[in-house]
């Protein structure tokens, strides 16, 4: 019987960098899609939720075995569910878990697309660098700073618009907000992941571990009481199990190992050179399949945003002062720490 076909590392990692750009891309378009459906944000973090559940919560059990039995001393918590310590867990997994999927999805109610092609993407490297350089000590160089520059000048320029709306009695602004609040929280997770050194499957299991046992009871309660509004039980099942197939297996199972995979090949600097390219083309498929209009500010934050990444990473590996960090898993909102 013939062996099954090798493929070579470089063929894996471009094909791993495609996949990530295209989900966490469709991420965007789909997310902005589903606001006009049937589910409501608090149903959209509960399909993500139960559907990566569905792969990861049997692999960290799995994994928490296999450390017993080798006995090589690794904490587990949550019923040996989560192959991290409870504090890491938790920590991790209010911020990258259940507060990024409920402010993420909550802002695609308010505002288009195109905003959150710009402002997560974008608000993630600012936020990250500040947050790395007041707990991790990090130093923000020139070059880095001028890129940080560029992309608060590009957040500005497509969230500004909609503030100064906001007293003509528009509410594109609270997504806006909603988007970068939801970046800040992925970003905090960047911070609790580099700190902690946490292996990039190990983390994403145990985000989700947290997220199913945490918000699902909660969930459950608030419906059952009446204060949050729930449509899971009157959607079309074919659309609640697209959405657990596509936020939850897609977006955080297939584009986190994929992009752990892109990061071995080409490395974290191309690598997020790469994903640089998400801002535009999720703009730009919202004008394709959600008929988004595209403004002049638009266009402008995106090339500012893009130049942004691009600049700050560029002038940090010709520096030589960029010290290796572990990657840490990301989920489709575009871009990882810069």
């Amino acid at each position: 019987m013939p062996a099954p076909p090798r493929f070579s590392p470089r063929t894996i990692g471009i094909g791993a960098a495609v996949v990530t750009v295209l989900v966490w891309t469709a991420f965007i378009v789909i997310a902005r899609a589903s606001a006009a459906r049937s589910l409501t944000p608090f149903d959209l973090a509960l399909a993500r939720i139960c559907g990566a559940s569905l792969v990861l919560v049997p692999w960290g059990a799995w994994m928490v075995l296999k450390d017993l039995r080798q006995k090589d001393g690794t904490a587990s918590s949550l019923f040996g569910l989560s192959p991290l310590s409870l504090r890491l867990t938790a920590g991790a997994g209010i911020f990258g878990g259940v507060a990024y999927a409920l402010l993420a999805y909550s802002g695609f109610f308010f505002a288009p697309a195109g905003h959150a092609a710009v402002l997560m993407p974008g608000s993630l490297p600012l936020w990250t660098t500040l947050l790395a350089a007041l707990v991790l000590r990090d130093r923000i160089t020139p070059g880095r700073a001028f890129g940080l520059a560029l992309i608060v000048a590009g957040d500005l320029v497509v969230g500004g618009r909609s503030l100064l709306h906001a007293f003509e009695g528009g509410e594109v602004w609270k997504g806006d907000l909603l988007f970068m609040a939801a970046a800040f929280c992925w970003a905090c997770y960047s911070v609790v992941a580099r700190r902690h050194g946490l292996d990039a499957v190990r983390a994403t299991i145990a985000i989700t571990v947290f997220a199913l046992l945490a918000y699902v009871p909660v969930y459950g309660l608030l419906v059952a009481g009446g204060a949050v509004v729930s449509h899971i039980g009157t959607a079309p099942w074919g659309e609640v199990a697209f959405q657990m197939l596509f936020q939850g297996v897609g977006s955080v199972v297939v584009s986190g190992i994929t992009f752990t995979k892109m990061i071995q090949y080409f490395g974290p600097v191309r690598s997020t050179m790469i994903t640089a390219l998400v801002p535009g083309l999720s703009a730009f498929g919202a004008v394709i399949w959600l008929d988004e209009p595209l403004y002049w500010n638009l266009i402008a934050g995106l090339l500012l945003v893009t130049a942004g990444i691009l600049f700050g990473v560029q002038k940090t590996s010709a520096g030589g002062r960029a010290a290796p960090r572990p990657a840490v898993p990301a989920t489709a909102t575009g871009c990882r720490d810069a």
